[in-house]
């Protein structure tokens, strides 16, 4: 059994809570890195100290004067820096920083912009296709538009599969105008042979 805490020993650790002590602090952060599939903690620590840095300078470009040009000019290059990154979804008001967090950067990441393009079932399996060297990421940036040049190695049997999928797609498409332009011809030669006929009789 544990020994009874003498009263400087009850005074000094009165104010501490050893049930929820740090564990509630880590709770979120492992959450984000289990729903993100983050290996590294590092990058989760990364992440947000850079969110709070972006918050603590939007709040002190609103602690300036309103008269004061620097403050337009601050806000607009700060807006115009996150949107570009695709952490804030409009330049329309700089509240929109209260919203960046360690979160917004981990769903730029290359995995997440994979999963959105639906070019995978789950981050498991884009990280997977990451890893084994699938995806052609030289020239992908954090830029708000990087979905547009996120794309399948050249040799990726997945990128085969699509093509070949998209012929076959686009083969089908094609005989269906072609049927129905077969039958829309049967169908008008059946009425002028039909006219002919009714022409024939009354005459």
């Amino acid at each position: 059994m544990v020994r009874k805490l003498k009263y400087h020993e009850q005074k000094l650790l009165k104010k501490v809570d050893f049930i929820n002590w740090e564990v509630d602090n880590n709770l979120h952060e492992v959450k984000v890195l289990r729903k993100y599939h983050i290996e590294k903690r590092e990058d989760y620590t990364k992440y947000n100290k850079l969110s709070r840095n972006i918050r603590d300078l939007a709040q002190k470009i609103r602690d300036l004067d309103e008269k004061d040009g620097f403050r337009g000019q601050s806000t607009h290059r700060l807006l115009e820096k996150l949107y570009s990154i695709g952490l804030v979804p409009t330049k329309q008001n700089l509240s929109l920083t209260e919203k960046v967090t360690a979160s917004s950067f981990c769903r730029r990441r290359l995995p997440s912009i994979m999963l959105n393009l639906r070019m995978a079932q789950n981050l498991k399996t884009a990280i997977t296709f990451i890893e084994q060297g699938r995806i052609l990421k030289d020239k992908i940036n954090l830029y708000s538009n990087m979905e547009d040049f996120v794309t399948w190695v050249d040799s990726s049997k997945i990128k085969q599969h699509v093509m070949n999928y998209n012929d076959e797609v686009s083969e089908s498409v094609i005989c269906l105008h072609s049927l129905k332009h077969t039958v829309k011809c049967h169908f008008l030669l059946e009425i002028m042979v039909n006219l002919d006929d009714i022409s024939f009789a009354e005459g």
